[in-house]
C-alpha cells in the first residue's frame, strides 16, 4: 500500500534531528572516558594531584553526558519502530543483534560510571582507575554495534530474500563479516577524538584569551588538544579509505559527491559550485583529481549519475554541500592540528598567539557541524534506499498520521536537555578547584 509522501519527509526530518542530536555523544562516549583515565594514569604515575582533580572533575561531566546520551539514545530506539516498521519487520532479524550487543555495552556503561564517579574516595587508587577502564571500552563497542548496523545498510549481505523478507539469516557475517562496517567505524572513532577533544578544549581556550593561563589550564587544554590534534591529520587518511570503499561499492554515491553527471574516464574534481542536473556549473575544475582520489589512477573510469535512472539518485546538491563542508572542516581542523603539535613538540610548550587560541574557540562547534555533515553524506547519499540496492525508503516509511506531534514534542524534550547540560555544566564550572580537590 502506497504511503503518502509526506509522512517520508516528516519521518526523515524527525529521524534527522534525534541523530544531530545524539551523535554528538556517541563522540564523548568513544572518546572522553580515554582522556579522563588518562588524567588518572597521570596522577598514578606522577602522584600529582593536578590530574587527579582534572578527572575528577571531568568525570562528573562525563556522567552528565552519559545521562543525556542514555535520553536521545532510547528515543533513536523508538523512532526505528515507530517511523520504520516495515524495514524492522523485514530485516530486524539480520540487524537486531547489533543492538542487542548495543544494549549490553549500555548496562556495562552505566554501572561502571556509577562506581567510577561516585567511587572517588571510596575505592584504592589503582582500583578505582581500573573501574574505569570497563567504561572506555563499553563506549567504544556500543558504537561499534551500532555502526555495524550502518555498514550493513550501505552494503547489505548475510540473508536472502524470500517475498521480501530477509530469512537465513547469518548476524555475525552481515555485521561484523561486512568489509563496509570497518572503514565507517574508523572513521567515527576518529571522529570522536576530534569532537570530544575540540569541544573539551573551548572553555579553556576562551579561558586563554580571558588571562587564566594557570597550570590546572593549561594541563587541561593540553590534554584536550592533544587527543584531538593526533586524530585529526590522521582522519584524512582514514578519509582516503572511506572514499575509496564508497567509489567500490556505492559508485552512484560517490559521482553524487562530485555530481559527475557522465561516467568519464580521468574525472575532474570540481571544488564548490552548483550541480544542475548535468554538471557542476560555476565551480573550479581540476582535471583528473577524481579518478586519481577514488582508485589512485589519475586515468581511471568513474561512473556517472547517468548510469542509475533519476528516482535511484540521491539529492546530489544536498549531498555534495555536506561532502564538501566536512572536507574543508576537516583540512581546517587538521592544519590547525599540525600547528598545535609543532610548537608543543618543538618548542615543549603551549602556542603563545592569541590566533590560535581563537581558532580553537572556533574548531569545537566546527568539528560538530563536520560530524553532521558526514553523516548526512552517507545517509542521504545512500538515498532512496534504507538498504542500500535491496529496500527503498519510501518502503520502510510508517502510515501513520501524527509524525508532527511527535516532531514539536522532540524539540521541546531535546531544548530541556540542552538547557539541563548547559546549568549542570555551568554549575560544575563554578565550583572553585580547591573543593574538588578535597572532596
Amino acid at each position: 500500500m502506497p504511503v503518502d509522501p509526506e509522512y517520508l519527509l516528516q519521518a526523515r526530518q524527525m529521524q534527522a534531528l534525534s541523530l544531530a542530536v545524539h551523535i554528538p555523544l556517541v563522540c564523548f562516549g568513544i572518546a572522553f572516558p580515554a582522556m579522563v583515565l588518562f588524567c588518572e594514569w597521570r596522577y598514578l604515575r606522577t602522584g600529582d594531584p593536578l590530574f587527579r582533580l582534572l578527572a575528577r572533575r571531568w568525570s562528573k561531566v562525563m556522567l552528565a553526558l552519559f545521562a543525556v546520551g542514555v535520553v536521545t539514545g532510547t528515543i533513536l530506539s523508538f523512532e526505528l519502530g515507530l517511523l520504520w516498521p516495515e524495514f524492522m519487520a523485514r530485516f530486524g532479524n539480520v540487524f537486531g543483534l547489533g543492538f542487542t550487543l548495543e544494549g549490553f555495552s549500555f548496562f556495562v556503561e552505566a554501572i561502571f560510571i556509577g562506581i567510577y564517579v561516585y567511587g572517588w574516595d571510596r575505592l584504592a587508587p589503582r582500583l578505582h582507575f581500573l573501574s574505569g577502564i570497563p567504561i572506555a571500552i563499553a563506549g567504544v563497542t556500543g558504537s561499534l554495534f551500532v555502526i555495524s548496523v550502518n555498514g550493513w545498510m550501505n552494503h547489505p549481505g548475510g540473508f536472502e530474500l524470500q517475498d521480501g523478507r530477509a530469512v537465513n539469516a547469518h548476524p555475525w557475517s552481515a555485521l561484523l563479516g561486512n568489509v563496509y562496517f570497518w572503514h565507517e567505524f574508523v572513521h567515527m572513532y576518529f571522529a570522536g577524538y576530534i569532537v570530544a577533544g575540540f569541544l573539551v578544549a573551548v572553555p579553556y581556550a576562551w579561558g586563554f584569551l580571558r588571562g587564566r593561563r594557570g597550570r590546572y589550564h593549561r594541563t587541561a587544554l593540553t590534554v584536550a588538544l592533544s587527543a584531538a590534534a593526533v586524530a585529526a591529520p590522521l582522519q584524512i587518511v582514514i578519509g582516503d579509505w572511506a572514499a575509496r570503499e564508497v567509489a567500490r561499492h556505492q559508485p552512484t554515491k560517490l559521482a553524487s559527491l562530485e555530481g559527475l553527471g557522465e561516467t568519464t574516464r580521468g574525472a575532474p574534481e570540481h571544488l564548490l559550485g552548483w550541480y544542475n542536473g548535468h554538471e557542476v556549473v560555476h565551480g573550479i575544475k581540476i582535471p583528473n583529481l577524481l579518478s586519481l582520489l577514488a582508485f589512485h589512477d589519475p586515468d581511471a573510469t568513474v561512473q556517472g549519475l547517468a548510469a542509475v535512472a533519476v528516482r535511484d539518485q540521491p539529492p546530489v546538491n544536498v549531498v555534495r554541500f555536506a561532502f564538501q563542508t566536512m572536507v574543508g572542516i576537516g583540512t581546517f581542523l587538521a592544519l590547525l592540528s599540525l600547528v598545535y603539535l609543532y610548537v608543543r613538540l618543538r618548542r615543549r610548550r603551549l602556542p603563545r598567539s592569541r590566533w590560535f587560541y581563537r581558532a580553537v574557540v572556533v574548531a569545537g562547534p566546527l568539528s560538530v557541524v563536520a560530524l553532521i555533515a558526514g553523516w548526512v553524506t552517507t545517509e542521504v547519499g545512500r538515498q532512496p534506499w534504507i538498504v542500500y540496492g535491496v529496500m527503498r525508503t519510501q518502503e520502510a516509511v510508517t502510515g501513520a498520521s501524527g509524525i508532527p506531534v511527535g516532531y514539536g514534542t522532540l524539540v521541546v524534550v531535546y531544548l530541556g536537555l540542552a538547557a539541563a547540560v548547559w546549568w549542570l555544566l555551568h554549575r560544575f564550572s563554578r565550583v572553585p578547584l580547591e573543593a574538588d580537590a578535597d572532596g
